[in-house]
């Protein structure tokens, strides 16, 4: 009867009324989630950045480095714009534009090392490919410095490999006389234009 089919499409668009309010309560429990889970997040990148920073900077003008995220629109059509700051006597300024090129390849480094230990807890594996193009041999021989530092700081760490590329030759002695490497490997062509990998000794 017509009276039996106004109460179904009543009950109908109640049901459905209670579906978009459920489905809206989701969408907002699933934002504050995603919210909080990337606030926890950056905060456990930034203290792993701050304690590899105090652990291996050579200077005394930084005290420390973190990654700020600025957000941007609605829930619907948020946005982060992440951007480097370093502190010194706790003044926050942009790293950008203030640093030496030692300190920004060192930044580099830790900020890889942080979102690694974050998020990539099973695969650590870190690559730097001439890591001494543009730096002084001041520069160099700090960041030399500083690598052997958080070698020694991720030793313990089963899944930690650091890969590094270089022609520097001086660069490479220098990580030589630590104690933490003992053979490196050095890839060179034959006579036939062929690639050879040799494994060669400190000392």
């Amino acid at each position: 009867s017509r009276s039996q089919l106004k109460t179904l499409e009543s009950d109908l668009k109640d049901v459905k009324d209670i579906n978009k309010n459920d489905l809206e309560k989701y969408a907002k429990a699933l934002d504050n989630a995603i919210m909080k889970y990337h606030t926890l997040k950056m905060e456990e990148v930034n203290d792993t950045m701050k304690h590899l920073w105090n652990k291996t900077y050579q200077g005394t003008d930084i005290d420390g480095i973190k990654i700020r995220s600025d957000v941007e629109g609605g829930a619907s059509k948020r946005s982060y714009n992440y951007r480097v700051v370093m502190t010194k006597d706790q003044v926050e300024m942009d790293m950008r534009g203030r640093c030496s090129a030692g300190q920004k390849m060192l930044a580099s480094i830790i900020i890889r090392l942080a979102l690694s230990d974050s998020f990539g807890q099973n695969c650590g594996i870190l690559a730097l490919d001439e890591p001494t193009n543009a730096l002084d041999t001041e520069n160099i021989d700090a960041l030399a410095e500083s690598l052997v530092d958080i070698i020694k700081e991720r030793k313990n760490h089963s899944n930690f490999q650091l890969i590094i590329i270089t022609h520097d030759e001086t660069f490479l002695r220098k990580l030589g006389q630590s104690d933490v490497m003992e053979y490196y490997w050095r890839v060179s062509r034959d006579s036939r234009q062929k690639s050879v990998i040799e494994r060669q000794r400190f000392r």
